[in-house]
C-alpha cells in the first residue's frame, strides 16, 4: 500500500468540523482562509451547503484568501462535487463550506487542491502548521485580492454529467430525489430531467434548518422518500447526504439499498469490460471482491476516506493502469473517467444508465450480488494503541493487514478494528456470509479487548 494515514491536528478525514459559535468558528474560518491564501496563490473559489452558518463561515473564509492577495471567485451553494469539478477546470484551488453528513448546528471547511480532490496529507500538515503558528502572508493594500461571484458555474457541472451518457436514457424512467434541503436541490433533479426521467422530489427546498430530516440520509430518515417511490411507482428513489458527495438508494418497492450493495452493483456495471482496478478502503465489503472476480478486475485497498481512495486512483493512472471505478462503501463513489472524487450527482446518472442497460428492476439486480452480512460495533476507548496491540497479539497467526487498523482475514470472512478520527471510540466491522458466522468472530474479538474499551 502506498497511502499511509497521519494523524492531524486540526483537519480529520474530510476537512474541519465542529459545532458553529463553538468548535467551528468566523476567526477559525478566517486563519484556514489565510493560511490556504499563503500556500495557493491564484485565483481559489469558495462554496458552502446550504447550513445556515454557511454565509458567515464563508465571508470569513474569503477575507482570509483576499488579505493573502488571493483572486476569489463565489460560485454560491452548490455540491462539494460541482465545486471540486470546478477547480479542476478552472482554478488554482477552493474551499467548500461544509459539515456533509453532521447535523445542523455544524459546519465546516473542506479544502480542495487544483486538481480537483480535496488537500493530500502531506500539504495539509503544512496548512496546519500555518493555522496554529499564524504564519500567514499578508499582502498590503496593493496586493489584495479581488472578490467576483459566480453562481451560474454550477450549470457546467450539470451538462457535464448529462453529456457523459446517451441523450434520452432516462425516457421511461421515474425517480423520486430527496435532495434533503442541501445543495442538491438545485442540481440532482436537473440532471435526472435533462437524461430524460420523469422527476419528484421530497425535501427539495434548500434549507438550511433540514426541516424534513438530518442531512445523514439514514434508512430511518428516508421513510418520506420510500413512501413516495412507492407512491409514484417510480424505478428508484435518490437521496443525498448535506454536501451531496454521496448518494444512497431505495429500490421500487421503497426498500433501502444497503451501500456496499450500491457500491458493488456499480461496481458490476462499471467493470463489465472487465480487467481493471477498482480502488476502495480496507473497510468495503467483499461484495466487492465478489464482483471482482465475476468480471475480472482488481481490487485494491486504502486506508479509510475518500482522499486515499481518489489519490490512489491517481497513482496508479499515472502508472499507466487501467482504473475503472472507485469509492467508499457509504454511498461515496467515484468515477475516473469524469473526476477522482465522491460523486453523488453522477451516481444518481449511473443508476439511471445501469437501469436502462439492465432492463430488470432494481430490487432484483440487488438480490444477484451475493449475500453477506456486516455487523459494526462501536468500542468506546482512549487507549487506542493498547486495544491495536492487544489484538494484533491475540489474532498474530492470522492474516493481519495494517493498512488503517488492524484487519484480520480469514477464509470467507474479515474483521476489521480502527480508531474513530474525531471521537473516543473504535470502530469494529466484521463481515462472514452469515450472522452465525459473523457473530462468533464478533465476540471472540472483543472478548481479547475486554476491560481497555467499554
Amino acid at each position: 500500500m502506498s497511502a499511509v494515514k497521519v494523524q492531524k491536528r486540526l483537519f480529520g478525514t474530510n476537512g474541519v468540523r465542529g459545532v458553529t459559535g463553538r468548535d467551528m468558528t468566523p476567526a477559525l474560518a478566517m486563519k484556514i482562509g489565510m493560511a490556504l491564501g499563503s500556500m495557493r496563490k491564484g485565483r481559489i473559489a469558495v462554496g458552502r451547503d446550504t447550513r445556515t452558518s454557511g454565509p458567515a463561515l464563508s465571508s470569513a473564509v474569503k477575507a482570509g484568501l483576499l488579505a493573502c492577495g488571493c483572486d476569489v471567485t463565489d460560485v454560491g451553494v452548490l455540491p462539494t462535487p460541482a465545486l471540486q469539478y470546478i477547480i479542476k477546470n478552472h482554478f488554482d484551488g477552493g474551499a467548500m463550506i461544509t459539515a456533509s453528513h453532521n447535523p445542523p448546528e455544524y459546519n465546516g471547511v473542506k479544502v480542495i487542491d487544483a486538481d480537483g480532490t480535496e488537500m493530500g496529507d502531506e500539504d495539509t500538515l503544512l496548512l496546519e502548521d500555518r493555522i496554529f503558528d499564524e504564519t500567514f502572508e499578508v499582502q498590503d493594500w496593493r496586493n489584495v485580492g479581488t472578490e467576483t461571484s459566480a453562481p451560474h458555474m454550477v450549470e457546467e457541472y450539470i451538462d457535464a454529467i448529462v453529456s457523459a451518457f446517451p441523450e434520452g436514457i432516462g425516457n421511461g424512467i421515474t425517480v423520486v430525489a430527496d435532495p434533503g434541503s442541501g445543495p442538491a436541490c438545485l442540481t440532482t433533479p436537473v440532471i435526472l430531467r435533462k437524461l430524460g426521467c420523469t422527476v419528484h422530489t421530497i425535501n427539495g427546498q434548500p434549507d438550511g434548518t433540514f426541516p424534513g430530516r438530518l442531512p445523514e440520509p439514514s434508512p430511518e430518515g428516508l421513510y418520506g422518500l420510500s413512501e413516495l417511490v412507492k407512491a409514484c411507482s417510480a424505478s428508484f428513489g435518490i437521496a443525498h447526504d448535506g454536501d451531496a458527495d454521496r448518494a444512497v438508494f431505495v429500490d421500487e418497492n421503497g426498500e433501502f439499498v444497503e451501500e456496499n450493495s450500491e457500491f458493488a452493483l456499480v461496481q458490476r456495471f462499471m467493470c463489465r469490460k472487465g480487467d481493471g482496478l477498482v480502488v476502495t478502503p480496507v473497510s468495503t465489503s467483499m461484495k466487492a471482491e465478489d464482483v471482482a472476480k465475476e468480471t475480472g478486475c482488481e481490487i485494491v485497498y486504502t486506508p479509510v476516506g475518500s482522499i486515499y481512495v481518489a489519490r490512489e486512483m491517481i497513482r496508479l493512472k499515472k502508472e499507466g493502469k487501467d482504473v475503472l471505478f472507485g469509492g467508499e462503501g457509504n454511498g461515496g463513489l467515484i468515477y475516473p473517467d469524469f473526476q477522482f472524487c465522491r460523486d453523488g450527482g453522477m451516481s444518481g446518472a449511473t443508476m439511471v444508465a445501469l437501469l436502462a442497460d439492465a432492463d430488470k428492476p432494481l430490487s432484483e439486480l440487488i438480490e444477484s450480488l451475493p449475500g453477506r452480512v456486516m455487523i459494526r460495533e462501536k468500542l468506546y476507548t482512549t487507549d487506542f494503541e493498547a486495544v491495536l496491540s492487544a489484538v494484533k497479539k491475540a489474532f498474530a497467526e492470522d492474516d493481519l493487514d495494517l493498512t488503517d487498523g488492524i484487519r484480520i482475514n480469514r477464509e470467507n470472512m474479515w474483521a476489521l478494528l480502527r480508531p474513530s478520527g474525531t471521537e473516543p471510540f473504535m470502530r469494529l466491522f466484521v463481515e462472514a456470509a452469515s450472522e452465525p458466522e459473523a457473530r462468533p468472530f464478533t465476540d471472540e474479538i472483543i472478548g481479547v479487548i475486554k476491560g481497555i474499551t467499554s
